[in-house]
């Protein structure tokens, strides 16, 4: 292999940037051949080639500020190699823990991720459904606010590769990648049984979602008063759950534990029962579902269900990624989630 010290060799790499590298340009002057280079740069048969001839090509391919012609590419293989990736709201860090995770494995891949975040809005999803569709994307991954049911039979009709992530419509059938969240509850309140609570309070929010209305069902089914459900307003979280806490406390017989069903739920639940001057787990046990790092800040490591996130967002791609090879591809992925058991729901 020669040197890119060589003059002549700087020279005609300059040249090239100058009128857009070419494959032919690249294997040229590595001394391949065009298909090689196309593998290389494609990540294709990587196994199969020689690793300092591929590591050449790639520097070869830099320093020519090689760009790949990707409406052309489209052209021939009528695909962009994008993922419209729509998340129900970027600020809340399972959204941005997804869409990152999600990034990651799709550019495994070969595939350029699009984001945007819905608001917990049913006509801004569907802005963005036609903008990305617009795109030429080769599929969509979904993360649905509430009253979007009209969006997913439009792409179930048009053909469109989707898959839901986290939040679905069981009625249906659709590339589904969810968590069990009727067993993830379950096993919180069956924890705060076996330590000894008597009354568990949930607060959850005021939803038709169907994986939020699972966890509320998978926390009642182990307790005996079924009417300490606090139901939060997204748009009145702080207010509505002060009131919903003030409630638990202030019955004859009132709580000794409470369960809340997000994270954004628990921060807020914390904060009032922190004010209150309610020492946890001492007076008051708190689990809640997902993690966020305000969590950290908080004088007590707090007990939460785990979704596995990881799996969640590699799954949805891995799933995408079947059904844009075969369009009537269907399959439902429930993963289970874990109980981290920290010192806020144990008291000793």
């Amino acid at each position: 292999m020669r040197s890119l010290s060589n003059t002549n060799e700087k020279t005609r790499i300059l040249s090239a940037m100058k009128k857009n590298a070419s494959l032919k340009d690249i294997a040229a002057e590595v001394g391949v051949s065009t298909a090689l280079v196309s593998y290389v740069l494609n990540n294709k048969m990587e196994g199969r080639i020689n690793k300092e001839v591929a590591a050449r090509i790639k520097d070869v391919a830099e320093k020519m500020n090689y760009r790949p012609n990707q409406i052309a590419r489209s052209l021939k293989t009528q695909k962009t190699s994008t993922i419209g990736l729509i998340l129900a709201d970027i600020s809340n860090p399972f959204s941005s823990q997804i869409a990152r995770i999600v990034e990651n494995e799709a550019n495994k891949n070969g595939y350029t991720v699009i984001i945007g975040s819905s608001d917990e809005n049913a006509e801004k999803t569907r802005n963005l459904i036609q903008l990305f569709l617009n795109r030429q994307v080769d599929g969509l991954i979904l993360s649905l606010p509430e009253n979007t049911e009209d969006q997913v039979h439009f792409l179930k009709q048009q053909g469109i590769p989707f898959v839901l992530l986290d939040r679905y419509y069981p009625s249906i059938p659709s590339n589904i990648v969810a968590v069990d969240n009727f067993s993830a509850s379950k096993s919180a309140i069956q924890h705060l049984l076996e330590n000894g609570h008597k009354r568990v309070g949930i607060v959850t929010y005021q939803t038709t979602l169907f994986h939020l209305n699972e966890r509320v069902k998978g926390a009642v089914d182990l307790l005996d008063d079924k009417s300490l459900i606090g139901e939060i307003r997204l748009d009145h979280i702080d207010e509505d759950v002060t009131a919903a806490v003030d409630r638990f406390l202030s019955q004859p017989n009132p709580v000794d534990a409470i369960f809340f069903t997000s994270n954004l739920l628990t921060l807020s639940g914390l904060k009032h029962i922190n004010n209150l001057g309610i020492t946890i787990p001492k007076q008051l046990a708190v689990v809640g579902f997902d993690k966020t790092d305000a969590f950290e800040l908080f004088y007590t490591t707090i007990t939460y269900v785990s979704q596995p996130m990881v799996e969640l967002g590699e799954t949805a791609v891995k799933l995408l990624r079947k059904s844009i090879e075969d369009k009537g591809h269907i399959e439902q992925v429930m993963l289970p989630a874990e109980l981290m058991i920290l010192n806020s729901s144990v008291y000793s």
